[in-house]
């Protein structure tokens, strides 16, 4: 394991519970355009691999949907697929205070607060998928199954 990234949440989650996955360093300016696509190129990866980490406000209440970089999040998609009607991004201060990480580096592992969390139902033709390890310029890797059972989460379309 990278030294940089022993102690994330995510990492000591991951290793505590001895799943299989390999962690992925990386730069981008966090500004650049197009971010997720460009981090997939920088990795060497199939952009419908990597997968971002939004907190979205549904109802009222936080939670996660995880999303390939090559889409959106279908806000009304996530809604439903939390059993809630209306849906909106999360404010960022929420978002960071919630989860313990910083925007941009907000892994759907090892959160401060366990949220419910959807993801997208890409993942199931995938193996293994990229998503934040835990801080900026950090992935990791992992199997789909290991991030579903991880977090609990329903796999659901969420993808605009």
């Amino acid at each position: 394991m990278a030294k940089k990234a022993a102690g994330t949440p995510a990492t000591v989650l991951l290793t505590a519970e001895r799943v299989a996955h390999t962690l992925h360093p990386y730069e981008v300016s966090p500004d650049a355009p197009n971010y997720g696509a460009l981090v997939a190129e920088v990795l060497g990866v199939a952009p419908a691999r990597v997968f971002k980490t939004l907190v979205a406000e549904v109802d009222g209440r936080l939670v996660v949907g995880v999303v390939p970089v090559t889409g959106d999040l279908d806000l009304k998609a996530l809604a439903a697929a939390a059993g809630g009607k209306r849906a909106g991004l999360a404010d960022r201060a929420a978002a960071e205070r919630s989860s313990g990480y910083v925007r941009g580096g907000i892994s759907p592992l090892g959160q401060r607060k366990r949220l419910p969390t959807v993801i997208d139902d890409t993942v199931e033709g995938l193996d293994l998928m990229y998503v934040s390890a835990g801080r900026r310029g950090l992935q990791v890797a992992l199997a789909p199954g290991d991030l579903i059972r991880l977090t609990d989460a329903i796999v659901a379309p969420i993808r605009a």
